[in-house]
């Protein structure tokens, strides 16, 4: 649906096809007056899903607010890309055949609105997955996405600053994924307006955009299983500098790079090398 489908649908309580069945629909003063006050905010450049409450992701209704950055289509290729690896892994992604069927354990970092998380737990029944944010108000809302999509009980929300919240030398996820702000901090203020109603935290990446990626790869060898994966998204450009990253840390190896619809690089893939396992 258009924009104004999104609105006319969420004001009138009706799907799209009753707005084209009913055009001498009449609206009172209270719809007209909430109408004209939606249209106020969206010409000032708010987007057009916090001024509803909500938005879709990978098929999922999740609500949003300018406590969390709005999902992005692109990211629901970052969600198929796990699912795809969850569910083509050897152990310990997965159960051998004939074998009783293991739990894999994922870490998300930096979740916001939750829908790398909520996404994952609804369509792969043998996640456990933990997520976290430095925000509390983030967090709350990534909790009531998990309610409103049924996997509460599946989804553990910690406040953390990427691991701060954990102990070293863990060891205990099969995968660890991201996405982590990539905007460089001098591009802040040249965003679309649009962009610029979503919180800087989770837009502003550093001096380069890449600070989280440096922190996140470096660390993760401590949180991961053997030959467990660590997934991120990344911005546009973004990939030689971030390939350069993970070959300085020695620990993984890339395993894919992933496009988005665009054909841009958006995904990377690396697998934990096993020379740090005890």
């Amino acid at each position: 649906m258009n924009e104004a489908e999104l609105l006319f649908t969420e004001v009138l309580n009706c799907d799209r096809m009753s707005l084209y069945l009913n055009p001498g629909l009449h609206l009172d003063a209270a719809k007209r007056d909430l109408i004209s006050s939606v249209l106020k905010r969206r010409s000032f450049g708010e987007p057009i899903q916090y001024i509803l409450g909500e938005t879709e992701f990978f098929g999922l209704e999740f609500k949003v607010n300018p406590d969390v950055f709005i999902p992005r289509p692109e990211t629901e290729i970052f969600v198929e890309t796990v699912i795809d690896i969850v569910k083509a892994s050897t152990p310990p992604l997965r159960a051998g055949a004939g074998s009783k069927r293991q739990s894999v354990k994922a870490l998300d970092l930096g979740t916001g609105s939750g829908c790398i998380a909520v996404s994952l737990a609804k369509f792969l029944p043998n996640l456990e997955i933990t997520a976290t944010d430095i925000s509390d108000k983030a967090i709350e809302i990534a909790q009531s996405n998990a309610r409103l999509n049924n996997v509460a009980d599946r989804v553990k929300f910690v406040k953390s600053d990427l691991f701060s919240a954990f102990s070293s030398n863990l060891r205990a996820f099969d995968m660890i994924v991201s996405n982590p702000p990539y905007i460089p901090s001098s591009e802040i203020k040249n965003l679309q307006s649009e962009v610029k109603f979503e919180p800087a935290m989770a837009l502003d990446g550093g001096s380069d955009g890449l600070d989280f990626y440096r922190s996140i790869i470096s660390n993760s060898p401590d949180y991961l299983k053997e030959g467990g994966f660590l997934i991120m998204e990344m911005g546009f450009d973004q990939k030689e500098t971030i390939k350069d990253i993970f070959r300085a840390s020695g620990d993984f190896t890339i395993v894919e790079i992933v496009k988005d619809f665009n054909s841009i690089d958006r995904v990377i893939v690396a697998q934990a090398r096993t020379k740090w396992i005890n």
